[in-house]
């Protein structure tokens, strides 16, 4: 009798613990999965913790670069004051990037991150901030120089300028500036083409631009484009985006523009310019048909200005006023087809063949008069000054 019920509570005891296995494995016990979590999450805790993995080369890089050139790279507020209804004064403030060119203080930055400006505020990486006035801008290549008042030079960190002329499709570059006010980010991507043209905000033609896929957004206007050795090898101007963010197509003016440009902007503040001085038409099939131009395309000389280059080489304008399409034209005059052995069809194509020369030099230009080919030698003359905008 005692054997027999010996056997019955261990029979028991061997149905509860199987029981409870399978409560504790299907979860039907309440909290213990939890808790059962909590316990291995404490443990991980409690691990030794793992160092991070090693840098990339690629990563090493980005570094590098980053630590070297972020310093001068400066956050630019353009405050421009406007008048309500009442003529109360209303200031207006937008930001763009610059780079630092010399302890002088002079900072590179695109002409439309200062258009029009008031004021100008110049915060440093290390949130010092100082007051900027305008040494010279170019408007037709987008670029101006501003220079810092009463900075120490200890505080500036100038940017070395690369080569823009030995660049390749598929060049590894990254992007400093400041999007959305967040000053010194950076972004990676590549050289996504070359020689590209592009409007300015301006409405002038620009040559030679880079283009980039590494992220460009509002704010970035006027930053760095540089490659791998920290070098600056344009500055980010423009994107082309339905949103106004980045969309992976960006551009860059090319650094041997620049430092083209910027050196006339800090000797003499303006870019010293050849001066064409002609005014013309466009020509194309249907003009050339309806007016029996030897050519179907070119420029029609319209007007040719007293003292210009044009005028010193007898460069001829229009004879005649005819209707054309119900418009009054003026015709009879040379058409210019080539600058330099340069095909020119329009009045922004003799602009851009123009823009690399400097006064003094002589080019080559051909023309048609009536239905007779020629060349013609014509020794460039400066262009007549124009006033900078001052503060």
């Amino acid at each position: 009798m005692r054997f027999q019920h010996f056997k019955l509570v261990a029979v028991t005891a061997l149905l509860a613990c199987a029981a409870t296995i399978v409560m504790l494995r299907w979860d039907l016990v309440p909290g213990y999965r939890e808790t059962d979590r909590v316990l291995k999450t404490q443990a991980a805790l409690a691990s030794t913790v793992k160092s991070q993995p090693p840098l990339t080369s690629d990563e090493e890089t980005n570094i590098q670069v980053y630590k070297k050139v972020s310093p001068g790279v400066v956050n630019i507020t353009s405050t421009v004051i406007e008048y309500d209804f009442f003529f109360s004064p209303i200031a207006s403030p937008s930001t763009g990037s610059g780079s630092v060119l010399d302890l002088e203080g002079n900072v590179l930055t695109n002409y439309h991150v200062i258009e029009n400006a008031d004021s100008l505020e110049v915060a440093l990486p290390d949130q010092t901030k100082y007051r900027a006035k305008v040494v010279g801008y170019d408007s037709q290549n987008d670029i101006a120089v501003i220079r810092l008042v009463d900075v120490p030079k200890e505080r500036l960190h100038p940017i070395p300028l690369g080569d823009s002329e030995s660049l390749v499709v598929g060049q590894k570059v990254l992007a400093i500036g400041n999007p959305f006010r967040l000053q010194n980010t950076l972004t990676e991507g590549i050289i996504s083409s070359l020689g590209r043209r592009i409007r300015t905000e301006s409405d002038t033609l620009i040559e030679n631009v880079i283009q980039t896929d590494a992220a460009i957004n509002p704010g970035n206007s006027g930053g760095p484009l540089l490659n791998t050795a920290g070098e600056m090898i344009g500055i980010n101007t423009q994107i082309v985006s339905p949103s106004g963010a980045s969309s992976g197509v960006g551009f860059a003016i090319p650094v041997n523009t620049i430092r083209r440009v910027v050196a006339d902007l800090i000797k003499e503040g303006r870019v010293v310019r050849p001066w064409f001085g002609v005014e013309g038409y466009a020509v194309t099939d249907d003009f050339a048909e309806v007016l029996g131009l030897p050519v179907k395309s070119g420029i029609l000389v319209a007007r040719v200005r007293k003292g210009s280059s044009a005028e010193n080489a007898g460069i001829r304008g229009a004879s005649r006023a005819i209707a054309v399409y119900n418009e009054r034209v003026l015709v009879g005059g040379d058409i210019i087809v080539a600058v330099d052995n340069k095909p020119i069809t329009s009045p922004d194509e003799l602009r851009l063949a123009l823009e690399p020369k400097k006064p003094g030099e002589t080019i080559k230009v051909t023309i048609y008069r009536q239905q007779t080919k020629m060349d013609l030698n014509v020794l460039l003359v400066e262009a007549p000054r124009q006033r900078n905008i001052t503060f």
